[in-house]
C-alpha cells in the first residue's frame, strides 16, 4: 500500500510539472506577435445640399418694395410719436403724484406734531381725558 501510494503522488507530481511546463505563460520564449487585421473603413457622411434661400417676397418688384419699406417706415413713425406723447403722459402722471405724495406726508408730519403737542401739553394726572 505505501508502494501505491508513492506511485500516485510521483504521477501527480510529473502530471502536475508536465502541465506546468506545456503551460506557455510559463514557457521562456514568447511567441510571434499576432497581425492585426485591418478595420474596415467606415462610409463618409454625405454632406446634405443646402435649399437655396429664396426672396422674402419673390413677386414684388423693386418699387413695389419701396412701397411697402416706405408704408412700413409711416407706419412706424407714427406708431413712435403715439409712444412719446403716453411717455410725456405718464411722466407728467408720475410728477403729480410725487407732489401729491410730497403734500400728505408735510400733512401727516403735521397731524403728529400737533398730536405731540396736545399730549405733551395735558397735565399728568388725567391722560384718559382725550
Amino acid at each position: 500500500m505505501f508502494v501505491l501510494n508513492r506511485k500516485i503522488v510521483y504521477l501527480s507530481t510529473i502530471i502536475a510539472f508536465s502541465l506546468i511546463l506545456v503551460n506557455p505563460a510559463y514557457s521562456q520564449e514568447p511567441g510571434p506577435p499576432k497581425i492585426p487585421e485591418p478595420s474596415p473603413e467606415p462610409q463618409p457622411i454625405p454632406i446634405p445640399e443646402p435649399e437655396p434661400i429664396r426672396e422674402p417676397f419673390p413677386e414684388e418688384s423693386d418699387t413695389e418694395k419701396i412701397q411697402r419699406l416706405s408704408k412700413e417706415n409711416t407706419q412706424l413713425r407714427e406708431e413712435n410719436l403715439q409712444l412719446k406723447i403716453q411717455v410725456t403722459e405718464l411722466n407728467k402722471i408720475i410728477e403729480n403724484l410725487q407732489a401729491i405724495t410730497l403734500e400728505q406726508i408735510k400733512v401727516i408730519m403735521q397731524l403728529v406734531q400737533q398730536l405731540q403737542e396736545a399730549i405733551f401739553s395735558m397735565p399728568s394726572s388725567s391722560p384718559t381725558n382725550l
